[in-house]
């Protein structure tokens, strides 16, 4: 009876344990993103990243650029290269900045970096410096977090890491959905035309919650 009240004890105490740090795993990921300041109805968004900012598998009018520009009612330049990896989007974007000026530049770069196996930290590295290219022209950034390569996509951690690091706004649901789903995707890498518009949505959603738009 002694040892199998103890049992039972232990049992209990190890459910305590795993409640207390399931209820710290869904707090931690409830965490509010922070705050854009609002947009004007005049303002400009850029979009700046490959060939998912370009939207490869779609028309022009249907990437998620454009379609964000329907939705947010603000004018949103295409900054997409395909192909491009970090490095180069590092060496273009100054210029792309300098000749917009936008208010916002939602970043989703690093794709083709993850397809070739790049080296993680130089990636984060380029990443890392683009953001603080925008912020020395005093552009918020929202980052888009890219999925790695494999049977279960998830975007790749370097993107949270660096959202936490920077604290700015990070989405990084949608694209590893819409890529896991046939119905949203021309190829293994790229949304189609219903994809690029959830994926607009889901941005837009996210300006809307940190106050970028109403």
């Amino acid at each position: 009876m002694h040892l199998q009240t103890e049992s039972f004890s232990l049992t209990a105490t190890a459910r305590v344990f795993l409640w207390v740090g399931l209820f710290s795993l869904l707090a931690a990921c409830d965490g509010e993103q922070p705050a854009l300041p609002p947009l004007a109805g005049n303002a400009l968004i850029l979009a700046f990243g490959d060939s998912l900012t370009f939207g490869t598998g779609a028309p022009p009018e249907q990437s998620y650029p454009a379609r964000l520009a329907a939705l947010s009612g603000r004018q949103v330049i295409n900054a997409g290269r395909p192909g491009e990896t970090s490095a180069q989007g590092l060496k273009r974007l100054p210029d792309i900045l300098d000749k917009h000026q936008p208010q916002l530049l939602i970043l989703c770069h690093g794709g083709n970096d993850l397809l070739r196996k790049r080296k993680r930290a130089k990636t984060e590295a380029n990443l890392r410096e683009m953001v603080l290219l925008a912020r020395a022209r005093s552009v918020p950034v929202v980052l888009i977090g890219v999925p790695r390569p494999g049977l279960f996509l998830n975007a790749a951690d370097l993107y949270a890491k660096l959202a936490t690091e920077l604290n700015i706004p990070m989405e990084a649901e949608s694209l590893p959905e819409l890529l896991g789903d046939n119905r949203y995707k021309s190829d293994l890498i790229h949304p189609n035309a219903a994809g690029y518009q959830r994926f607009a949505e889901a941005i837009h959603g996210l300006l809307r919650a940190t106050g970028a738009l109403p």
